[in-house]
């Protein structure tokens, strides 16, 4: 019955909060709109690589390949294709999930560190492949000035898309979470041995999570290109990963909406930090270091056990 009831208030307060960020635009600035909207991009990345860190056990330490391969898909199909402009938003999603496929062939065969070396390694490989071919993504310039369709061109169409957009991946994914798929992915997570001596097919379970986790992240990446209109090498470089890894780990990686807190916070702090000093690197791992002695619950699964029982898998 407990159960019952925080799920409801739960489901009561996104709404309010929805309802709520459906009305911001009214009272904000140009600044605080544009704002918005990349948050929501960053929440919706976060997410999805809490999908398999969190919820998989799998030390995915790369994920921004996938985001910003998605967004490189979305800036190509719209400045070299000559297709509709919507039609990249669909394309995008599924070249990073294509991407997410063939890196989980290589590297879903490795556990825990291991796997996640390789990711990086394979990452990097996509990165450099953007930074060098000057002919076809721009090299480091990067791709800028790509057009996106005319209902979601002003600020105020890009937020309210942008949020629109994340809030049905974040229902599709706590779906997921909550389904027997999602059960079994966590039943891996805490014990693959016994799952596989169950019949359990593990590295094909862990295999579709990192496909889900990846295409989510490419919907993140064509999100980002709405907002800024651009593309360049650094959306997949690793240390976006690493920042990503930091949202999950300061929200809470083992509450569902913990990495959105996370992200939302250090988008925030990263863009008034910015305003005072550029070493947003150093105080990134003060961050890390602050969370890893004083938070190692994470922001919101601190605020969860001081006010009261919840069950942390369920968020």
């Amino acid at each position: 019955m407990l159960k019952a009831l925080l799920h409801k208030k739960s489901t009561i307060t996104g709404i309010v909060l929805l309802a709520l960020l459906l009305l911001l635009p009214q009272f904000m600035s140009r600044f605080y709109i544009y704002l918005g909207a990349l948050i929501c991009a960053m929440i919706l990345l976060a997410t999805s690589l809490n999908l398999v860190l969190g919820f998989g056990g799998m030390y995915q330490f790369h994920h921004a390949v996938f985001y910003g391969f998605g967004a490189y898909a979305l800036a190509l199909t719209a400045t070299k294709s000559g297709l509709p402009l919507w039609v990249g938003y669909i394309i995008a999603p599924l070249c990073s999930a294509a991407l997410g496929l063939i890196m989980g062939l290589i590297t879903v065969r490795l556990t825990k560190l291991y796997f996640g070396m390789l990711q990086i390694s394979l990452g990097s490989l996509v990165w450099a492949l953007a930074y060098r071919w000057y002919s076809f993504t721009g090299g480091d310039d990067g791709i800028h000035g790509i057009p996106v369709p005319d209902l979601i061109g002003s600020s105020t169409g890009a937020y309210y898309f942008n949020l629109i957009v994340t809030a049905a991946c974040l229902v599709l994914m706590y779906i997921i979470v909550n389904s027997p798929f999602g059960r079994t992915f966590q039943g891996i997570r805490d014990n693959p041995e016994r799952c596989q001596a169950v019949g359990i097919d593990v590295k094909r379970q862990q295999l579709v999570g990192l496909v889900l986790a990846a295409f989510f992240a490419g919907i993140a990446g064509t999100l980002f290109v709405t907002v800024e209109g651009s593309v360049f090498p650094d959306l997949m470089f690793w240390t976006l990963s690493l920042e990503i890894l930091i949202m999950c780990l300061l929200g809470g990686w083992f509450i569902f909406m913990g990495p959105a807190l996370g992200a939302a916070i250090i988008i925030i702090l990263r863009t008034f930090v910015g305003i005072y000093t550029e070493y947003w690197t150093l105080i990134l791992g003060v961050v890390l270091m602050l969370v890893i002695f004083f938070l190692p619950e994470g922001a919101l699964g601190l605020f969860l056990r001081q006010t009261g029982p919840a069950d942390k898998q369920e968020g």
